[in-house]
């Protein structure tokens, strides 16, 4: 661990039969963390076995992304029975995507000088123009509203999560939610340095298909629709 305040660094996983991710990724999730805890959501596959032969630490509850995460993150910053000091700073990832080499003095650095968190920008591990074009309108979104969303591996202190009272336990939308509310309470951070993100639900939902769909339900969700009904719309126009 590094000396000086906030300096140790948790990387929380949600899981749900992320056995396949979680074996290629796992390994370099955990030479970026001090602490990997993966947050599972009732696998069935190999998930928690891959998890705890790396080396992680694992918690299970419902499914639900929002609530894992808000599990990951409790398990994450809690002081051990032995008295361990629990992680000064979160970062939630998913388990198919990326972060860039050195993600972890970034993030440092960026709460040294201020911050109180904030997410990195985005590319796809497929590379083919559609895609190229689709990450390119992802980050001149993020860059101008400033609301990255939860496969740009969101960060916070511990006090700043606490504060904001961790995510909405949501169906969808709890990712722009916490951006939303982090954005509002104090100085957010993008880092360049994009992530890499699987690209599949991009290529088998079509990437300006996709895209439009997501802004959609965000445009529906800033008029003050329901995230429980638009979760009901997304699996219709899936």
């Amino acid at each position: 661990m590094r000396p000086g305040p906030l300096t140790r660094l948790a990387i929380v996983v949600p899981t749900l039969n992320e056995e396949v991710a979680l074996a290629r990724h796992l390994p370099a999730i955990l030479a970026q963390a001090d602490e990997v805890v993966i947050s599972d959501g009732g696998s069935t596959d190999r998930t928690l076995e891959i998890a705890a032969a790396g080396g992680a630490r694992t918690v299970s509850g419902p499914p639900g992304r929002g609530g894992q995460l808000n599990r990951g993150a409790a398990a994450a910053i809690a002081t051990t029975a032995a008295g361990a000091t629990g992680a000064d700073l979160l970062l939630f990832l998913h388990a198919d995507t990326l972060l860039p080499e050195g993600a972890g003095d970034r993030i440092r650095a960026a709460i040294a000088a201020g911050a109180q968190g904030g997410a990195f920008l985005l590319r796809f591990d497929v590379d083919r123009p559609k895609l190229r074009l689709g990450a390119w309108l992802i980050n001149q979104r993020t860059r101008w509203t400033r609301l990255p969303l939860g496969d740009q591996a969101h960060f916070v202190t511990r006090e700043t999560f606490t504060q904001l009272g961790g995510f909405k336990d949501w169906p969808i939308l709890e990712d722009l939610d916490f951006a939303w509310r982090l954005r509002r309470n104090g100085r957010m951070v993008i880092v360049d340095d994009p992530v890499t993100t699987a690209a599949r639900r991009f290529v088998e939902g079509g990437v300006v298909r996709t895209v439009a769909t997501n802004w959609l339900i965000w445009a529906l969700f800033c008029l003050g629709v329901s995230p429980y009904r638009l979760a009901r719309l997304y699996k219709q126009i899936r």
